[in-house]
């Protein structure tokens, strides 16, 4: 039960903090990206460190940041594809999600493994 306080109390704060980095950037759409993902990854981070050591917090890092590459491979191929074709939304994304799993897998086979 502690440890979800902590979390709970840790992530808002770290959830603020990015908030607030966020709406210093322009263009505004920016405080939605600093709002959440990185927020509760570095509380989830320090939880980690805590309770099961520096060396496994290492390689849940490690694993963030492979999501983080695959999501950005995703995430690039969408819009290029929406912005050339003019395809619908729900319909690239959904098509796509091989692509990001093939990346994530991919990356956990060359660099997780």
């Amino acid at each position: 039960m502690s440890q979800i306080l902590v979390r709970f109390l840790v992530g808002g704060a770290v959830v603020s903090a990015f908030a607030v980095v966020g709406d210093l950037l322009k263009p505004k759409s920016f405080a939605g990206l600093f709002g959440a993902a990185p927020s509760v990854a570095l509380a989830t981070l320090g939880l980690t460190v805590v309770t099961e050591g520096a060396s496994y917090a290492a390689t849940e890092a490690r694993s963030m940041m492979a999501g983080a590459i695959a999501f950005t491979a995703y995430a690039s191929f969408v819009s290029w594809v929406m912005m050339r074709y003019k395809l619908k939304a729900l319909l690239v994304t959904i098509c796509s999600i091989p692509l990001w799993l093939g990346v994530a897998f991919g990356l956990w086979y060359i660099w997780l493994r």
